[in-house]
């Protein structure tokens, strides 16, 4: 199975360890053209976020704005502080700041 992992930096505590299978980035690529050769950007936008939102079902999303091709939206699920695995990502034009849980 072929798996990126990512650490952020101490600046953003929420996540410390997420998983994209192959399996989640399948299902991502089957569902989102526009996410083809993006794998690097869903790190980023994890590693780096701009603000992180809760999701549904107890998950998270990471933002990131990538300009005119809008914002990387990446949610996630964190199963304890140390693990973690991305549900889904996709680029939304506009951008959902409610319910935000960092930066406050």
């Amino acid at each position: 199975m072929h798996r990126h992992s990512t650490h952020t930096h101490d600046c953003y505590p929420v996540l410390n360890h997420a998983r994209l299978t192959d399996e989640r980035w399948a299902h991502i690529l089957d569902n989102n053209d526009e996410m083809t050769d993006r794998s690097d950007d869903v790190v980023d936008a994890l590693e780096n976020p701009e603000w992180v939102t809760r999701g549904v079902r107890g998950s998270l999303v990471a933002w990131k704005g990538y300009g005119r091709l809008g914002y990387l939206c990446v949610h996630y699920k964190e199963l304890s502080d140390d693990d973690g695995f991305v549900i889904t990502a996709y680029l939304a034009r506009k951008p959902k700041k409610e319910h935000r849980v960092w930066p406050k």
